[in-house]
C-alpha cells in the first residue's frame, strides 16, 4: 500500500488527537451528568420520604400535600391500604429501589414506622429523556468536532509541512551540473534549515565528483583519440601509396573503418559516462549499420558455422544517433554470437522495431528482468564481465529507445529494439 503524504499523516494525527480529547470529555460529561442526575433524584426521594413521615407522625389526620406530577405518596396502615398501592410497589422491601427501564424508570423509597409503611415513588422518565437528548447532543457535537478537527488539522499540517514541501520542490528540479542558489534560506525552521544545509553539502560533493569525472573522461578521451587519429592518418598515408596490392588496400581500409568506428564508440561511451543526452541524430541506413557492427564478428561466425541473415532492405533508414545505434547493435550481435553454438542469427526491421534473433540457449523468464544489470550474466554465463547489455540499456535510455527480451517461435532469444 502506498504511503500517505506527510501532510495527511500530520492532519490525521491532529484530528485524531482532537477527536480523542473531545470524545473523552464527552464521555466524562455524560457519565458525570448521569451520576449527578441519579444523586439528585435519590436526594429528592429521600427528602420527600422524610417530609412524608414527619408530617404523618405529627398530624395523622391531616392530608399530606398534593404530590407533584412526577411524585407519588403512599401510606399503608394495614393490608386494606395496600390495595391502593400499585402492584409493582407492594412487595418492595424497605430501602431505595429502581424499577423499570428507560422512560419508565421509577425511583422508589420504602420505609416502615410503627407498622405503617410509607412509599415515595418518583417518575424518572423525564430525566431519562433529557439524558438521551444530552447524549444525542454530545454525539452531534463530536461529529461536528471531527469535521472541524479534520479540516483544521489539514490546514495546520499545511502550515507545518509548507517549508518541507517547498524544499522538496526545489530539490526535485536540481541539476548537479548547474550553479544555483543555496537551499538554506532565512526564516526556515531549524529542522528544515538543517535538512536544506545537508542537501547543499551533498550537492556540493556531487558537483565536485562530476567535475572530477568530467576531467577524467576528458583526459581519457584525449588519450584514446590520439592513437586512433594516428592509426587513421597512417591508413590514409598508406592508401595514398602506389603499387600496393588490392588485398593490402582492403585490409588498410578495414583498419581505417575500425578506427573510425572506435572513435565514434569512444564518443558515445563518454556521452554515457557524463549522463548527457545524445542529440545529434541523422538518417541512418539500418542495413549498413548492421553490417558494420557485425563485421568484426565474421571470423567467429565462420568458426562456429553460424548462418547470419540481415533481412533489412538497403533503403530502410531511421533518424537516430549513428554511434549510439552502432554501439547497441555491436553489443547485441556480440552477445548473440557468443552464446549461439549452432544455428543462425537473424536481423529484422518492422518500423519502429529492430529485432536481433538467435538460436542460442535462450534466457529463462526468471533472469530477464536482471539481464540488463551490470555484471549480471544469467545461467548460461560465459566469458566476459556482464557489461554488454548494461551498456545497451544505458544507451537506449539516453536516446529514448526501449529494449526488451522476448522468446521467438523457435529456441533462442530475441532482443527487440524500439527506435523512437
Amino acid at each position: 500500500m502506498k504511503s500517505l503524504h506527510l501532510r495527511v499523516r500530520v492532519a490525521a494525527a491532529v484530528a485524531i488527537t482532537c477527536i480523542a480529547v473531545v470524545g473523552v470529555l464527552a464521555i466524562t460529561l455524560y457519565t458525570a451528568s448521569e451520576e449527578l442526575e441519579e444523586t439528585l433524584v435519590n436526594q429528592i426521594v429521600s427528602e420527600e420520604m422524610v417530609y412524608l413521615v414527619r408530617h404523618y407522625l405529627e398530624n395523622p389526620s391531616v392530608v399530606v400535600r398534593e404530590p407533584g406530577p412526577n411524585l407519588q405518596y403512599y401510606i399503608a396502615r394495614n393490608s386494606s391500604d395496600l390495595v391502593h398501592v400499585p402492584e409493582a410497589l407492594r412487595q418492595l422491601q424497605v430501602g431505595h429501589h429502581e424499577i423499570g427501564v428507560g422512560t419508565d424508570e421509577q425511583h422508589v423509597a420504602v420505609r416502615e414506622v410503627d407498622g405503617t409503611r410509607f412509599i415515595v415513588a418518583y417518575d424518572a422518565g423525564p430525566h431519562e429523556i433529557r439524558e438521551q437528548q444530552f447524549k444525542r447532543l454530545l454525539l452531534v457535537a463530536l461529529g461536528a468536532v471531527s469535521i472541524v478537527a479534520a479540516a483544521l488539522g489539514y490546514w495546520i499540517a499545511g502550515l507545518i509541512t509548507r517549508q518541507i514541501t517547498d524544499l522538496s520542490a526545489r530539490v526535485a528540479i536540481l541539476d548537479p551540473g548547474t550553479p544555483r542558489e543555496p537551499l538554506t534560506e532565512p526564516g526556515q525552521d531549524p529542522e528544515v534549515a538543517a535538512l536544506a544545509n545537508a542537501f547543499d553539502e551533498y550537492q556540493s560533493r556531487i558537483r565536485a565528483l562530476i567535475e572530477r569525472e568530467q576531467e577524467f573522461t576528458g583526459n581519457a578521451s584525449h588519450e584514446l583519440r590520439t592513437p586512433l587519429t594516428a592509426i587513421r592518418t597512417s591508413c590514409e598515408l598508406l592508401q595514398a601509396e602506389t603499387g600496393l596490392p588490392e588485398k593490402t588496400r582492403s585490409r588498410i581500409a578495414a583498419i581505417s573503418a575500425a578506427a573510425e568506428r572506435m572513435t565514434g564508440q569512444i564518443e558515445m561511451l563518454l556521452f554515457l559516462a557524463r549522463a548527457q543526452a545524445v542529440n545529434d541524430r541523422e538518417p541512418v541506413a539500418l542495413a549498413d549499420c548492421v553490417n558494420a557492427a557485425v563485421e568484426p564478428l565474421h571470423g567467429e561466425i565462420r568458426r562456429k558455422a553460424l548462418q547470419f541473415e540481415n533481412t533489412i532492405a538497403p533503403t530502410h533508414t531511421a533518424h537516430v544517433n549513428r554511434h549510439a545505434l552502432h554501439l547497441v547493435l555491436a553489443n547485441l550481435l556480440r552477445n548473440a554470437v557468443q552464446y549461439t553454438a549452432a544455428g543462425s542469427i537473424r536481423i529484422d526491421w518492422k518500423a519502429p522495431i529492430l529485432t536481433v534473433t538467435d538460436t542460442g540457449p535462450g534466457i529463462p523468464e526468471m533472469h530477464r528482468q536482471r539481464m540488463f544489470d551490470r555484471h549480471y550474466r544469467g545461467s548460461h554465463a560465459g566469458d566476459g564481465f556482464g557489461l554488454g547489455l548494461a551498456i545497451v540499456k544505458r544507451a537506449c535510455d539516453h536516446c529514448g529507445w526501449s529494449i526488451a527480451i522476448t522468446t521467438p517461435s523457435v529456441n533462442g532469444t530475441a532482443f527487440e529494439l524500439t527506435l523512437r
